[in-house]
C-alpha cells in the first residue's frame, strides 16, 4: 500500500511538472485516475485476510489513507468530474433550434406593405400602357374611334385595392398558422418549417454536395418553408368563395341552390390544385436555380419562377390533354 501510494504520488508531481504536455482536461483525468487507484487498492486491502495484512496493510492504514485525503484533492476530483460531464453533454448533446416568429402584422410594415401596393398596382395598370396605334389606320377612323377607345382608371384601381387587402390576409394568416405550428407541431419540425430558405441553400452549398443530391436537399427545404405560404393562400382563397357562395344565396331561388353548390366545389377544386401546382413547381425551380445561379438568389428566383409557371403549366395539361379548365 504504501508503494503504490508513493508511486502514485511521484507521477502526480511528474503531471503537475509538466504542466504544458497536457490539457487541463487530461490533467484532471488523471487525478481522477489516482484517485480510483487508490480507492481501489484500499478496498483490496480491507477484503484481504488475516494472512495476507502484510501484502496489503491493515483495515486501520485503510481508514488512515482514507482520511488523510486533502480537501483540496477531494474538490478537484469534483470539479474534473463535472468538467468531463459538461464537455461530454457539449459533444453528444441534442440540437438546439432557435425558432424566430416574425410578428403578426408584418405584412402592414412600411417596406413591406409598398411592395405591395406598388406590385398590385402595376400589375392592373401595365397593361393599360400598352400602345394600341395602328399606323395602317386613316386619321379620320383614329378620330371617330377615339371616344371608344377612352381607358377607364377606376376598375384597375378598384382591383389593385382589393389584391393589396388579398396579399396583407395571405400573409397575415401565414403568421397566424406560423404560431399554430410553433405550440402543436416539435421544436426540430417548426424550425424546418420556419427557417430562412435562402441561407440554408447558401449553407448547403458549403456542404460541397453532388449537384443532384444538392437540388434535392434545396427543394425539400423549400417545399417546408412554402407550405405554410401557400396554405394561407388556398385558406383565403377558399374563404373568399364562401363568402360568395352565401352572399348569393341569399339573391337565388332554391333552384339555384344546387348549381352554386356545385360552382363552389368545381371553385374549391380549382384552388386546391393550383396551390398544389404552386408548391411542387416553386419546390423545383428554387432546387434548380440554386444550382445554376447563386444560391440564395437563384433560390429566390426559382421559387417565384415555379409559384407563377405552376399552375399555368397545370392549366394547359389540363386543358390539353383531359379537356379541363381551371
Amino acid at each position: 500500500m504504501a508503494g503504490i501510494a508513493i508511486f502514485l504520488d511521484l507521477w502526480r508531481k511528474n503531471q503537475s511538472f509538466n504542466p504544458g504536455l497536457y490539457s487541463a482536461h487530461t490533467y484532471q483525468s488523471a487525478q481522477f485516475f489516482s484517485a480510483s487507484a487508490a480507492a481501489t487498492a484500499a478496498s483490496i486491502a480491507a477484503g484481504s485476510s488475516f494472512a495476507s495484512r502484510p501484502l496489503f496493510g491493515s483495515q486501520v492504514a485503510y481508514s488512515d489513507a482514507s482520511a488523510a485525503l486533502p480537501e483540496d484533492y477531494i474538490s478537484n476530483i469534483q470539479s474534473a468530474s463535472e468538467i468531463n460531464f459538461n464537455h461530454n453533454a457539449l459533444q453528444y448533446g441534442t440540437k438546439q433550434y432557435d425558432v424566430k416568429l416574425k410578428p403578426l402584422f408584418s405584412a402592414f410594415e412600411l417596406r413591406t406593405f409598398a411592395l405591395t401596393s406598388l406590385r398590385s398596382f402595376l400589375m392592373y395598370y401595365l397593361p393599360l400602357l400598352e400602345p394600341h396605334v395602328n399606323m395602317e389606320e386613316d386619321d379620320d377612323f383614329l378620330d371617330d374611334n377615339q371616344e371608344e377607345n377612352h381607358v377607364d382608371l377606376v376598375v384597375p384601381f378598384k382591383k389593385s385595392v382589393i389584391q393589396i387587402i388579398r396579399e396583407s390576409t395571405v400573409v397575415t394568416t401565414r403568421r397566424i398558422l406560423e404560431r399554430i405550428a410553433v405550440h402543436y407541431v416539435s421544436q426540430r419540425m417548426a424550425w424546418k418549417i420556419l427557417k430562412d430558405i435562402p441561407q440554408s441553400a447558401v449553407r448547403k452549398a458549403g456542404r460541397q454536395m453532388p449537384t443532384f443530391v444538392y437540388i434535392y436537399c434545396v427543394s425539400r427545404t423549400t417545399f417546408r418553408g412554402h407550405l405554410l405560404g401557400v396554405a394561407a393562400s388556398w385558406i383565403v382563397q377558399v374563404g373568399i368563395d364562401l363568402y360568395r357562395f352565401f352572399t348569393s344565396g341569399f339573391k337565388t331561388s332554391e333552384e339555384d341552390d344546387e348549381k352554386q353548390v356545385g360552382i363552389l366545389a368545381q371553385r374549391v377544386s380549382v384552388a386546391t390544385v393550383r396551390c398544389i401546382s404552386s408548391l411542387i413547381f416553386a419546390s423545383i425551380g428554387a432546387g434548380i436555380g440554386a444550382a445554376l445561379v447563386r444560391p440564395s438568389l437563384g433560390q429566390w428566383i426559382g421559387c417565384a419562377a415555379g409559384d407563377l409557371a405552376g399552375p399555368v403549366i397545370v392549366a394547359v395539361v389540363a386543358d390539353k390533354v383531359f379537356h379541363v379548365t381551371f
